[in-house]
């Protein structure tokens, strides 16, 4: 009798994805890896809050965020932790498509130093359909880092928003005019750059801009008169002269 051959069986092979705790852990992990000592010593000196950080750079943290790719779910439960390093992480792989004002709102009441609402801001924030509403909410906040983040977000929103005509900028430039009497600070450096931004978009709005940094200068209160010297150096100078003349150009 002729021997049976029979057909191995086929094996499957089932790929099974990691659970969300279990990448946030990995992701946490490798964050502990990469810290020295020295750069979280360094953190002080820039007035960020250190005792809840790891001490991993700013070039780590966007090499491991390459490596993740965007989630948004991983970055939600990231921010969760309440480590500095693994927030920091999260406003760079989180899917501006997917954030709702809600998280904007929760995630700014979070905020307690420059560095983490400057870098949400400019990585996340203004990159949502959200922005300009918060822009004008904010700006009317009591708390600090709220405030800073309403100008930090007008900032990016002058590089990162390439829709918007001069409108909406101009009504920042009113919110700035208002809130620059503020001498915190974070809120007053916020002021500043933001008013800086906005003048260096196009011609127009430097028009606008230097016309609000003129009426600062001439306050007879600290503050606004700092924001409004300042900014008018950079304004009027040689180099933004030359770079609007080149946007104007390209514009015709």
């Amino acid at each position: 009798m002729p021997p049976t051959h029979r057909t191995p069986a086929r094996t499957h092979v089932t790929t099974v994805k990691p659970s969300l705790d279990t990448e946030v852990q990995a992701a946490v992990a490798w964050l502990r890896r990469n810290a020295t000592k020295a750069t979280l010593a360094g953190m002080a000196r820039y007035a960020i809050p250190s005792g809840n950080a790891f001490g991993v750079t700013m070039s780590q943290l966007k090499v491991l965020a390459k490596q993740l790719g965007r989630n948004h779910a991983l970055a939600v439960g990231l921010w969760d932790t309440g480590f500095y390093d693994a927030r920091m992480l999260a406003t760079l792989i989180d899917e501006p498509a997917r954030v709702t004002s809600a998280q904007m709102e929760r995630w700014c009441r979070d905020f307690d130093s420059w560095a983490i609402c400057d870098t949400a801001c400019f990585a996340l924030f203004d990159k949502t359909p959200h922005a300009w509403p918060l822009v004008a909410k904010w700006a009317g906040s009591r708390q600090e880092y709220i405030k800073r983040a309403a100008f930090a977000l007008l900032w990016g929103l002058t590089t990162h928003d390439k829709q918007s005509g001069d409108a909406p900028f101009l009504r920042g430039l009113q919110l700035i005019e208002r809130a620059a009497v503020d001498e915190r600070h974070f809120v007053m450096k916020a002021v500043n750059m933001a008013l800086r931004a906005v003048g260096k978009r196009n011609p127009a709005l430097n028009a606008a801009a230097v016309a609000v940094a003129r009426r600062l200068a001439e306050s007879p209160a600290a503050a606004p008169r700092w924001i409004g010297k300042d900014a008018l150096r950079e304004l009027t100078s040689i180099t933004v002269i030359r770079r609007l003349e080149r946007v104007s150009k390209r514009a015709g």
